[in-house]
């Protein structure tokens, strides 16, 4: 006799248990993808998820996270058990358990950071009222654990086939074999039956395929050159020898601040043209690309935490990366701060997104500077300066020209600080004319000798001409020329090197004219 499972099972229809099926696949997906992406990624952590909670059991969730055993077993937890959960449902061996284990994970995602307790600083995925993706597969979860979606396709079926063929086996050696139209009929569901259960094959490969194409594949040249890694010492003759990346070990101390109104800066701030894409590469036209390229969600957040680890405590950049920012304020617990340069829209629509996102300051970008006073149209920038600073944040004027500078003086306008470009013009492409992304500061002198009478704080970008000048002489001659602050756009991996050298250099400064203005 059937078992009433398998009865209930039979008064389900075809399409409905194929959607059920497809549920569980896509399900599955989004846990198994989340649990190795976070098992791949060494940094990974929950710490900024629970220190972020603010509902009712937020002290539970923030006491885990500043006990670092605690910590740990949550990130293991979370990382093997979307791993485990995903496999389980894609794979469809023990579902109604992963089913169960699911929707009890997702409950205390849920109850952490509810989307009805809004999150300073961070910004979600959509807009909502009580209900989330959380919520969403929470549910979906719980239906799939009351129907056996693994015996429609998965292990759980190819399970309870074997079992059944091998009962039928047993009657068949008792019996002999039964040849009629109803046992041929029998073996054509069985074969469809076992097919329909191997419909995970295809399934699983493909999410072993998506993930291999996303975060790419393993190079028989890569291994090579490693397996020889000890043994060779060079690479092509356009090359350096050898490459040393400084890691957090050899870090020599972290960058010193000072303030801008009630805003404390590090000496050093994080350029965002790498991270957005904007080489600035003269005529290499792929560079761009490149960059975006390396620079995904994973790497900029582990970017943004190395750069904190150095005490860099700021990004200088576009609207463009607002969303990427309070992501990582969000699901990374971040704290690095934000100053835009409201280059999206006109100025007062840029700010106006930027205060939105969480901004810590504004100032108005220098190439629309630079325009707008060429125009002789000063009121973008005074409602800009206006806007950002009824909303008790810093205001600034960015230029590359000295001009722009010099009109805004004899204008009225006076910002918090500065944000002009400074750097020496004696590197090869500066002396190529007419000029094309090859140069940004003309005249470095005159540019020195007025900022040295502005008492607003100055933050000097540009200073590495895009590539074109060393840091062991960009940054010595942006501080001995009197700026306060420097921004410079920095890969993860040249954090260290750059902090190191930045703190020698503010110890040895001795011949600055310029006061410090912050």
């Amino acid at each position: 006799m059937a078992s009433s499972s398998s009865e209930s099972e039979r008064g389900i229809p075809g399409w409905t248990k194929a959607a059920l099926v497809l549920l569980r696949f896509g399900i599955g997906w989004h846990f198994l993808y989340e649990g190795v992406t976070k098992l791949a990624d060494p940094g990974w952590t929950s710490a900024g998820y629970l220190k972020q909670s603010s509902w009712v059991f937020a002290d539970m969730f923030q006491a885990f996270a500043s006990d670092p055993a605690m910590l740990r077993a949550i990130d293991l937890m979370n990382m093997w058990g979307l791993t485990l959960i995903g496999l389980g449902l894609i794979l469809g061996a023990f579902t109604r358990t992963a089913s169960v284990a699911g929707a009890l994970l997702l409950f205390f995602y849920y109850i952490a950071n509810p989307p009805f307790v809004p999150v300073l600083g961070s910004s979600f995925e959509g807009n909502y009222l009580y209900i989330d993706k959380n919520a969403v597969e929470f549910c979906a979860l719980l239906v799939l654990a009351m129907i056996p979606t693994g015996r429609f396709a998965g292990l759980d079926g190819l399970l309870q086939y074997w079992r059944k063929h091998r009962a039928e086996a047993r009657y068949l050696r008792r019996s002999g074999p039964v040849t009629n139209p109803e046992t041929a009929r029998a073996f054509q569901r069985s074969r469809r039956e076992l097919l329909q259960h191997l419909a995970i094959v295809p399934v699983f490969g493909g999410m072993l395929y998506a993930y291999q194409k996303k975060h790419g594949w393993p190079s028989f040249e890569t291994e090579h050159l490693l397996d020889w890694k000890a043994r060779v010492d060079g690479t092509s003759s356009a090359t350096m020898k050898t490459f040393h990346f400084a890691s957090l070990n050899e870090l020599k101390g972290t960058v010193p601040s000072a303030s801008i109104g009630n805003l404390n800066l590090s000496r050093m701030i994080l350029g965002g043209n790498l991270i957005g894409g904007w080489a600035h590469a003269r005529d290499l036209i792929y560079a761009s690309d490149l960059v975006k390229a390396y620079h995904d969600d994973a790497r900029v957040f582990a970017t943004f935490q190395m750069a904190e680890k150095c005490g860099i405590n700021t990004i200088l950049t576009s609207p463009r990366l607002c969303r990427v920012i309070t992501d990582y304020w969000h699901k990374e617990g971040g704290k690095i701060q934000f100053i835009s340069d409201c280059s999206e829209g006109t100025l007062v629509e840029g700010a106006q997104k930027s205060i939105d996102a969480g901004a810590h300051a504004c100032y108005a970008q220098g190439g629309v500077s630079d325009r707008l006073v060429l125009e002789n149209d000063f009121d973008p920038i005074f409602q800009m300066l206006e806007l950002t600073r009824k909303n008790g944040l810093p205001a600034g004027i960015g230029a590359h020209a000295l001009t722009t500078v010099q009109a805004c003086v004899d204008k009225g306008l006076k910002p918090d600080f500065w944000v002009k470009t400074l750097h020496p013009t004696d590197y090869w492409s500066a002396q190529i004319q007419p000029e094309h992304d090859n140069i940004w500061c003309t005249n470095p002198e005159e540019t020195i000798a007025y900022m040295e009478q502005r008492e607003e704080p100055w933050i000097a970008f540009k200073i590495l001409a895009a590539g074109a000048i060393h840091p062991e002489r960009a940054f010595p001659y942006a501080f001995s020329s009197g700026a306060d602050f420097i921004c410079v756009g920095m890969y993860d991996f040249q954090l260290v090197n750059n902090v190191n050298l930045v703190l020698n250099v503010l110890g040895s400064v001795t011949d600055r004219k310029r006061p410090w203005r912050a």
